[in-house]
């Protein structure tokens, strides 16, 4: 469904979302969710990133140096996927990938300042781009909004 056809079905007559279904929290939250892929994905595009770059830095600087395997843990990027996403990182020199002194055979990964610099140019752009996403918020209710959202998420992958 196009973001016209959406808009339609939320505002005017016969098409408009039946209130059982507005009341359902999963579906709003997908719809949220879509509406933020979108925007996100949109945002980091021209700036020439994608969303795993953000979560791979963000991951290396908070956290420190790790192999492929520990970044795929901790940002929830697949391993197969994870590849990719190292290479592209590399070619700009936002990490280095240099072989493990206990293990020859994996790669531990490390934030380069390049890279520091580039994820806080980063975080500026997604600043802007939750601010778009949470325009009808106050900043009271973002927070809430942010707390609540992380009370679910651990409540569902612990």
């Amino acid at each position: 469904m196009t973001r016209k056809a959406e808009a339609a079905d939320m505002h005017y007559g016969e098409l408009k979302t039946p209130d059982r279904l507005r009341r359902r929290a999963s579906r709003l939250l997908s719809q949220v969710s879509t509406q933020s892929d979108r925007l996100m994905n949109e945002g980091l595009g021209r700036v020439d990133a994608r969303k795993w770059h953000y979560a791979v830095l963000a991951s290396l600087q908070e956290h420190g140096p790790g192999s492929q395997a520990t970044l795929s843990r901790r940002t929830g990027i697949y391993r197969s996927d994870m590849v990719g996403v190292l290479n592209e990182l590399a070619e700009r020199d936002l990490v280095e990938r240099v072989p493990d002194l206990d293990d020859r055979r994996r790669n531990v990964i490390t934030i380069t300042a390049q890279g520091r610099r580039h994820l806080r140019r980063l975080d500026k752009v997604l600043d802007d781009l939750h601010d778009e996403l949470l325009a009808p918020l106050t900043a009271a209710e973002r927070d809430q909004f942010v707390q609540l959202l992380t009370r679910l998420l651990d409540h569902h992958t612990q």
